[in-house]
């Protein structure tokens, strides 16, 4: 969220678990892709320090986006510290919350120093983008030292929180309410789950945003990040892959189809992915011989993002794709990537998604108009698999009788949970 807006501090999902973090002696890191609302995050645990009767004083802000601030930070912790004591004549514990972390020269050095020399007087909550392995290399050298969360763009149920909505996802069961919650959904669909996005009332605004922020973000930024110098070439690559969302994903047909190498592919999903534009599914397999194949799926971790790419456009319209897709990124935030597969066999058959969740299956075969038709890849894994659970999510229910459940979109959370 951009952070020179003033914006009204709307709830989220992540506040209340990281905010429980707030008095361990280890960094809080908090990953996630620009625009998703880390700062505004970082401001919402301050208040939340605040309210525990934390004075100002003992809460210090940096953005490393200012390069005076990270020149101090790069000179190494002792300057920081010195920094520090000019701007607060607090004696006691400092809240340090340090944005843009990623633009250090040494991140992993100077979190490493801070928290084994001086983590009786200062407690670091820090935010970054997770490009070119940052995430990893914290992760190796930092082990027992910070504790991690990645946040995402909104969920639906935070999307109608920041459209000022307050329905009962898993009770909205009148035909009223589940229009109004259908026609959101499909907004949320179209137009993805960026928080600014979200906030914009009218779709004219809405695109005109979503397009600004993707060719900054996604044409430029990480253009840069990647050091790519075909653009040309990198532009179709991201239009074909937003053309083969939710496919099974062949390098040596991508790399003919955009003219690239094959290693050049990997480079740029690699970047893709740790930027979080776009993720890589990996396929279930359980003890069937027959159970297929080595290759992962693609999908996009913002709807808006998707539509433009596929489109050229923000296209006010959402077809099997966008709605798969929109699955796969309500499920990915609900139970994490690690718990997330396809299945499919070798002689084809197909499930969209399977969660492994507390040692059960829960198969999701995803349809946008769902008329009772048969499926048969969805029925075969249930059979093979007898103690697992299997739905169909729809936006459109026209069965006059379905032996598996039926499920909307915003209905998932529940089956799971449950």
């Amino acid at each position: 969220m951009d952070k020179d807006l003033n914006l009204e501090f709307i709830k989220r999902k992540a506040l209340q678990f990281i905010s429980t973090f707030l008095e361990y002696r280890e960094a809080v890191i908090i990953y996630g892709a620009r625009q998703v609302g880390k700062t505004t995050l970082m401001k919402m645990l301050m208040n939340q320090l605040r309210t525990r009767g934390v004075t100002d004083n003992a809460i210090l802000y940096l953005d490393l986006e200012d390069l005076e601030l990270l020149e101090i930070c790069n000179q190494g912790v002792d300057v920081l510290i010195g920094y520090v004591n000019g701007r607060t004549s607090h004696k006691g514990k400092i809240y340090l919350f340090i944005d843009e972390v990623q633009y250090l020269e040494n991140a992993s050095s100077f979190l490493k120093l801070m928290v084994d020399n001086h983590s009786e007087r200062f407690k670091l909550i820090v935010s970054g983008s997770s490009v070119l392995g940052l995430k990893s290399r914290m992760k190796r050298s930092l082990v027992g030292r910070v504790v991690t969360f990645e946040l995402f763009g909104l969920d639906f149920e935070e999307y109608l929180w920041f459209r000022g909505k307050s329905f009962n996802l898993n009770h909205a069961n009148d035909k009223k309410t589940h229009s109004e919650i259908l026609l959101l959904f499909e907004e949320f669909l179209i137009h993805g789950g960026y928080p600014r996005v979200a906030l914009i009332p009218d779709a004219r605004s809405k695109k005109y945003y979503l397009k600004e922020l993707i060719q900054t973000y996604i044409k430029r930024d990480i253009r840069d990040i990647g050091k790519i110098r075909n653009i040309m070439k990198f532009n179709n690559f991201l239009r074909i892959l937003g053309d083969r969302a939710g496919c099974l994903l062949n390098v040596d047909n991508l790399s003919v189809s955009v003219g690239l190498a094959r290693d050049t592919v990997y480079d740029y999903l690699t970047l893709l992915e740790g930027t979080y534009i776009l993720r890589r599914l990996s396929p279930f397999h359980g003890n069937l011989k027959n159970e297929l194949t080595k290759m992962p799926k693609i999908y996009f971790e913002d709807g808006g993002v998707l539509n433009y790419l596929k489109y050229g456009d923000i296209v006010e319209k959402v077809s099997g794709d966008t709605l798969e897709n929109g699955v796969f990124a309500e499920l990915r935030k609900t139970v994490g990537l690690e718990k997330l597969r396809y299945w499919r066999t070798q002689s084809k058959r197909e499930v969209d998604f399977v969660v492994e969740n507390k040692g059960r299956f829960y198969a999701f075969e995803v349809k946008q108009v769902f008329t009772g038709q048969r499926l048969s890849g969805l029925e075969y894994f249930l059979k093979k698999y007898p103690d697992s659970r299997g739905f169909v999510v729809t936006l459109e229910n026209k069965a006059k009788s379905s032996r598996i459940p039926i499920l909307y979109p915003w209905e998932i959370g529940k089956v799971i949970r449950d």
